[in-house]
């Protein structure tokens, strides 16, 4: 009995693309490292000073409050920026379109044939695309800007935070979970292994050897913690 086709939607040639995710992706990434990161350095700083349970807890919660919304503002106010020059640069080729359309045909047309297409065949591309969405195709394949990449800075911003939050929560719970003289060790025991956790998914997500982006991670964690702790064990010594 023959084999039945095979169904498109479900075969080899359905793949699963990320580039939709870049934006939103990109700030929770960000976020959550940083989150993890400073708010675990700042905790373990002010740990070194031998500070009470509660003043430790206080300083953690007010870090992740201001770093969160600290991360949002920045995220929004940059992606903004990029959103606003985005538009100002589809405005100026929509003027372009309308006041020379055929000067803006052969522009198209040799960027194909800067790709590789025979010069014929792009010109050809060229006018075909220039009849149903000119703008679109100047837009894609001169400026680079489709609809995965458009700049977005509320999901930005909102991504942004929330993976703060997530990040920097876990060294606040060694400070409920560990209050006394073990919560230093246990600040930075969390720390180190989310670090690695973030490294390891950061070197699978964009293809880099694991191992390296996994360590890098850590060893840079390790030494803002360190650096961290030393500036308040000292500050502890001169102030006590």
């Amino acid at each position: 009995m023959p084999n039945a086709p095979a169904d498109p939607a479900s075969g080899p040639s359905a793949e699963v693309h990320y580039v939709t995710r870049t934006g939103w992706l990109r700030a929770a990434v960000l976020g959550a490292n940083d989150g993890l990161l400073s708010t675990g350095s700042l905790m373990a700083g002010v740990a070194a000073a031998s500070v009470s349970s509660s003043q430790l807890l206080l300083t953690g919660v007010a870090g992740l409050v201001a770093g969160a919304l600290s991360m949002a503002a920045g995220e929004y106010v940059s992606v903004a920026s990029q959103a606003d020059a985005e538009s100002a640069d589809e405005a100026r080729e929509q003027a372009a379109l309308a006041a020379a359309p055929e000067q803006e045909r052969l522009e198209l047309a040799k960027i194909y044939e800067s790709r590789g297409l025979a010069p014929a065949l792009a010109l050809e591309v060229a006018t075909q695309l220039h009849a149903s969405n000119p703008l679109a195709a100047h837009l894609r394949d001169e400026l680079g800007m489709t609809e995965a990449n458009a700049a977005n800075p509320v999901e930005a911003a909102v991504a942004s935070a929330l993976s703060f939050v997530v990040g920097g929560s876990a060294p606040v719970a060694m400070a409920l979970l560990f209050p006394g003289p073990h919560v230093l060790g246990a600040i930075v025991a969390i720390t180190v292994a989310m670090l690695a956790l973030l490294g390891y998914l950061g070197a699978r997500a964009g293809g880099a050897k694991l191992l390296r982006g996994t360590v890098r991670v850590v060893l840079f964690g390790l030494l803002a913690m360190g650096i961290t702790a030393l500036v308040g064990r000292l500050f502890h010594a001169q102030i006590g």
